[in-house]
């Protein structure tokens, strides 16, 4: 069967001009490093006037004011006397950032802070320079910072669409209502080629074929920008950002900011054609990636970015820093970085350590650390780019003709785009029996807790940096996948039934359920494997009481990745891979009930196994379902209902995982806690509130941490992922793990005393994933001053709640009453949930 499969859509994608380029990974190949670089041809030359422009703005500007041009702070470290005391060149606001703090800001709130720093940057009564600034924001699926705006399908929907022109339409609509908001410049598009699905960025990737995001590369850049010989940069259009240069999706594990080793050649051929396609276009940044190549960071890159980028390529615009990226460079810090900008970085996205950067970097050009010349180069670069973009001549932003237009946020004209970009967007991977397009009149019931969810249909970077959080009423004029299917069955004369758990009254003639993913953008993301709620398989258990009552199911999928899910292909009747849509859900009911047929094909391979990763072009490449693959209503069904369920586990998954090991263990931080304060460990002893801590001795010097609480508040010590960001420790889980520790107790146990974990990150609402157990009857039988061990089985943390795909504090020692123990050796454990002191486990 499978044979047939690869027949039928390989071919057909070859025939397409869609199968990858010819990857030359060989050694020697990659020693020749001027014959892989090409020699770009631009569409946006150099225009002598504008050189000129720049240089007479140049020739005026002090070391300070040219720093400043490089110096991008984020909008809630700082205010608008900063942005006159120092002119920045730009500012940002992150994922979760609005103005004023408000999530609910409006596009006239978004407007007047684009003019305060506006009129604040051009004021030159402080700073003695008038160079407007420039505020950029990640508007990666719509302007999906502000509510009400259009939400597209994420870019890997886009994929699936395989539509050029229609992308660049998306991208034209994003750049209308980002300016509506006051601001310049868009931070897209990501022209990352994945590699390893489990990176939790993949659904910002157009695709595993490299060929498809060059094409796609140059339609956004288009689309934001205006194309050269047309309305470039007009009043309609925005600075775009091609991103993240340069192997961000070929990471070893998909490790979100890994290191990739591939070959050069390979660097080129599969990592590199986005900037091929987006700066041939004329993109006018490109921002630097977090990952390393062959162990070094690209924020200090010199090959990469200078060498290759601008001086091989051709590239004339500026190179911006990601998040603080600077800082993970070797010897550097967020506040001092020269080895960045000597590298080839020009400007530095430096959320909150501005001040101290600023005044770093001009002392280190004062001792020659940095080069003038390396100033001059980089700051030509940027008012390059402000020129070309008319920030000199255009009015400022709330005078401009786009700006606080409420009627192009959100607009119906956009919606239908949005709209048809989802329903181009929809994967038909099984039909059984021909069960689409279905009839609408008829009983359908609705089940599964992505229904009637436009946050989890839209996935990260919805309204909120991780897209947590959200309701329904935050997406005002958009719908839910259950909006469309209520219409489109009503409209029919049938009966709809939603029940997010599948139970009812009246026995359905279809059920479709609508599951997947929980939201999540970069570092949240990342898994340690492809399988579908691995552990918990609670999606899988409502297909099969539905099954089990003889009832036809539609399953329609929603994810950020190919996922392997054969358990719920086999007890599914029809699947459709739907990827994350955004605000317009109701799309999905016109392919479903067969208003239009499905479009979509596989912008990725499907996996056929629990482990396997696997990409178009693999010498060996055996997917369940491969690139390309996508069934029309007319197609015959390819999938049986007897697909491997076997899980195959990785080989080390009975190895511990240590959190405090005589040190702490990466990726975790200890932190204290007292009431609402808060302290990163960073000594051998702490006062906090009512929690004192220190180092002790259990066998080795300073290996078990003494805790102390006084009782007059809630007080705790807890281990959590750098950033905040969720780790996968389901392995833990599967195999039957227990929480482990040892545990000594200096004085009676007189109250609660409790060890939780939680899934929750920093602006996560609390108690959404979350538990806490009580030990303190345990503890308090114990021996006091005497070392005891301590378990507790990880199913009585996922019966209250916990998913372990997702942790971010995996331990968390708390009490408000007063207590003194030490404790040491904290670990998961495989196969110790039957011996734990505290077991779950049936």
């Amino acid at each position: 069967m499978r044979t047939t499969i690869f027949a039928s859509f390989v071919s057909a994608a070859l025939i397409a001009g869609c199968a990858g380029p010819d990857i030359n990974t060989d050694k020697s190949s990659a020693e020749r490093n001027g014959d892989i670089w090409p020699k770009l041809n631009i569409e946006v030359k150099k225009d002598p006037a504008v050189e000129q422009r720049v240089e007479s703005i140049l020739s005026h500007m002090t070391l300070e004011q040219k720093i400043a041009q490089m110096i991008q702070p984020e909008i809630r470290n700082i205010t608008v006397e900063d942005m006159r005391q120092y002119g920045f060149g730009s500012y940002l606001n992150g994922g979760g950032a609005f103005p004023n703090n408000n999530k609910h800001a409006t596009p006239d709130d978004w407007v007047q802070l684009a003019e305060a720093m506006y009129q604040a940057s051009v004021d030159d009564s402080v700073d003695g320079t008038s160079i407007p600034t420039m505020w950029g924001t990640d508007a990666v699926h719509g302007h999906n910072n502000v509510i009400g705006a259009t939400l597209f399908p994420h870019n890997i929907g886009l994929g699936a669409a395989h539509n050029p022109a229609l992308v660049e339409q998306i991208a034209h609509i994003t750049a209308q209502e980002v300016m509506a908001t006051g601001i310049d410049w868009v931070f897209a598009p990501t022209v990352a080629v994945v590699q390893d699905d489990r990176w939790g960025r993949t659904y910002e990737s157009y695709s595993e074929n490299p060929a498809v995001v060059r094409e796609y590369a140059a339609a956004v850049v288009k689309g934001l920008q205006g194309a050269a010989d047309k309305d470039f940069l007009s009043d309609q259009r925005v600075i775009s950002t091609v991103k993240h240069f340069v192997g961000d999706g070929g990471t070893i594990g998909g490790d979100d900011q890994g290191n990739n080793i591939a070959t050069e050649q390979a660097l080129f051929d599969i990592h590199a054609q986005g900037y091929v396609g987006g700066l041939t276009a004329g993109a006018q940044s490109v921002m630097a990636s977090f990952n390393s190549w062959h162990g070094k960071k690209l924020h200090g890159h010199k090959y990469l970015l200078t060498d290759v980028l601008k001086d091989r390529m051709g590239f004339d615009g500026f190179v911006v820093g990601d998040w603080n990226g600077h800082g993970q460079v070797k010897g550097c810090t967020n506040e001092s970085c020269a080895q960045a900008i000597n590298a080839g970085l020009d400007i530095f996205m430096v959320p909150d350590d501005w001040k101290a950067l600023y005044n770093n970097t001009i002392a280190q050009v004062n001792a020659g650390i940095i080069a003038q010349s390396r100033i001059d180069d980089a700051v030509r670069r940027i008012l390059r780019v402000k020129v070309r973009a008319g920030l000199f001549d255009k009015p400022s932003p709330a005078a401009r003709p786009l700006s606080g237009n409420r009627q192009l946020i959100g607009s119906e004209a956009h919606r239908q785009v949005a709209r048809e970009a989802v329903r181009e967007s929809l994967v038909l991977l099984k039909n059984k029996h021909h069960l689409l397009p279905l009839d609408g009149n008829q009983h359908v019931l609705v089940a599964g807790d992505a229904a009637d969810n436009i946050g989890k249909q839209s996935g990260g970077w919805s309204v909120t940096w991780q897209g947590t959080n959200n309701t329904n009423a935050e997406f005002p004029g958009g719908t839910s996948i259950y909006d469309g299917i209520r219409s489109a069955v009503e409209g029919a004369g049938g009966q709809v039934t939603l029940s997010v758990d599948g139970t009812f009254t009246q026995t359905p003639d279809v059920a479709i359920v609508v599951y997947g993913e929980e939201p999540y953008a970069e570092g949240h993301g990342d898994r340690e494997t492809l399988i579908y709620q691995r552990g918990s398989k609670r999606d899988l258990a409502l297909l099969h009481k539905l099954k089990a009552q003889n009832i036809p199911v539609v399953s329609v999928f929603i994810s950020g990745r190919p996922m392997w899910v054969n358990p719920e292909l086999n007890a599914s009747d029809a699947f459709v891979a739907a990827w994350l849509p955004g605000s317009e859900g109701k799309a999905v009911s016109d392919v479903l009930f067969g208003k239009q047929d499905f479009k979509g094909k596989l912008p990725f391979s499907w996996p056929a196994t629990s482990n396997q990763i696997v990409n178009l072009g693999d010498e060996n490449y055996a997917p369940l379902l491969p690139y390309g693959f996508g069934l029309t209503f007319n197609d015959e069904n390819v999938l049986t209902d007897d697909l491997d369920e076997t899980v195959i586990e990785a080989q080390n998954n009975d190895q511990p995982v240590y959190l405090l090991s005589g040190t702490v263990q990466a990726p975790w931080v200890m932190w204290l806690h007292s009431q609402n304060d808060s302290l990163e460990v960073n000594a051998n002893t702490h006062t906090l509130g009512a929690l004192t801590y220190r180092t002790v001795d259990k066998e080795i010097q300073e290996d078990a941490r003494k805790l102390t609480f006084d009782g007059t508040a809630s007080a705790s010590m807890r281990f959590a992922s750098k950033s905040f960001f969720r780790e996968d420790l389901s392995a833990q889980q599967v195999a039957k793990g227990a929480l482990t520790f040892k545990i000594n107790r200096h004085s009676l146990i007189t109250g609660p005393l409790t060890i939780g974990m939680s899934c929750e990150g920093e602006g996560d609402a609390p108690g959404s994933c979350a538990a806490q157990i009580d030990i303190s009857a345990e503890l308090q039988a114990f021996p006091a001053e005497s070392w005891s061990s301590m378990s507790i089985d990880l199913a009585c943390f996922a019966n209250s709640g916990i998913d372990f795909q997702g942790l971010v504090v995996p331990f968390e020692l708390k009490t408000a009453t007063k207590a003194s123990l030490s404790i040491a050796d904290i670990q998961f454990t495989p196969k110790m949930a039957s011996q734990a002191t505290i077991s779950c486990s049936q």
